[in-house]
């Protein structure tokens, strides 16, 4: 039972992860985003993490989700035709690609013969003082990043929606 519910979770996350991606209604895009982080949070408590999965509904479905939705409709981009940036976005699709191909090369070759050998993995529990000292020594920097990236997102989601004036591309402003 529990492996059907990792491979259901776990289709359902990157099918909904693709749909956000693939979405042409930033609304739609938001709502796959939240559908995603469902299925991430559902993952989590399949591995036992109960608190982090309440914490990622709780804060990033909550909040990071809701704020997206409001900066979406705040800038009401309904029936409005968006500049094109097609040579912009082939240039970041092209680098983003080859840098997840490098990274994924990278961890391949550092990874090749020093797999550990799959044993009992210890359970955390529901300690919030354990959780709170792996977070902030740990795994710091990966929660910065995530952090930054989702900055990246909302900042390139105001440029990539801000409305143009005839007099404004005329002017070069």
């Amino acid at each position: 039972m529990s492996s059907f519910a990792f491979v259901f979770l776990a289709v359902f996350t990157v099918v909904t992860a693709l749909g956000m991606v693939a979405a042409r209604n930033t609304v739609n895009g938001a709502m796959c985003l939240l559908l995603c982080l469902a299925g991430v949070a559902g993952l989590l408590v399949q591995l036992d993490a109960f608190l982090l999965a309440f914490l990622l509904i709780l804060v990033y479905a909550g909040a990071i989700v809701a704020l997206f939705l409001f900066i979406i409709m705040l800038l009401d981009m309904r029936g409005q035709n968006t500049p094109t940036r097609k040579g912009a976005g082939v240039l970041a699709g092209f680098v983003s690609g080859a840098l997840l191909i490098a990274g994924v090369a990278s961890l391949a070759v550092h990874l090749r013969g020093n797999l550990p050998a799959p044993g009992p993995v210890p359970v955390v529990g529901a300690a919030l003082a354990s959780y709170a000292d792996l977070l902030f020594t740990a795994y710091l920097l990966p929660v910065e990043v995530i952090g930054f990236l989702l900055l990246i997102a909302m900042l390139g989601v105001i440029v990539l929606s801000r409305r143009t004036h005839p007099e404004e591309e005329r002017s070069g402003l």
